[in-house]
């Protein structure tokens, strides 16, 4: 689901009334744990958290004038999602994170490349994503974007 919204404030307002504590305890979450640099946003419908331009004029290969996405948050029809690139594109992330996340919640684990589907708001593994979100820097995640998707 898309919803029309210009600030991460008016998305939230459009978002089911019960999942609103749990979105809001996750882009706190977020907030308090994405290393200096990466600045919160609208990105692709969703809230976003990306590498500014002023850090990385290059801005995204799909579309330049955008800049560097990292992680999205987004109220789903049916589950909230956290969409991280960087587990996308680092397989030790991705293994560290598979790894860690039974410890943490005891439903299992639903995910894509990049994205984590929570259907239980209340389940969300909120220190867990407060250890990946800390895992990597603007200057790590430029570093592996480069590598692992731009085309040289």
């Amino acid at each position: 689901m898309q919803y029309k919204a210009n600030a991460p404030e008016e998305y939230i307002s459009q978002i089911p009334e019960d999942r609103i504590p749990y979105f809001n305890k996750l882009r706190e979450t977020i907030l308090n744990n994405i290393p200096k640099g990466f600045e919160e946003q609208m990105s692709y419908g969703m809230i976003g958290y990306v590498v500014p331009k002023s850090l990385y004029p290059n801005g995204y290969h799909c579309d330049t004038s955008l800049p560097l996405p990292f992680t999205n948050i987004a109220s789903q029809k049916n589950f909230i999602a956290l969409y991280h690139m960087g587990i996308y594109a680092n397989k030790e992330l991705l293994d560290w994170f598979v790894s860690e996340y039974p410890k943490h919640c005891k439903r299992k684990l639903d995910m894509g490349k990049s994205c984590i589907r929570f259907k239980k708001a209340e389940e969300i593994p909120f220190d867990l994503i407060a250890q990946l979100m800390q895992k990597i820097t603007v200057e790590n995640w430029v570093n592996l974007y480069e590598s692992a998707f731009k085309k040289q």
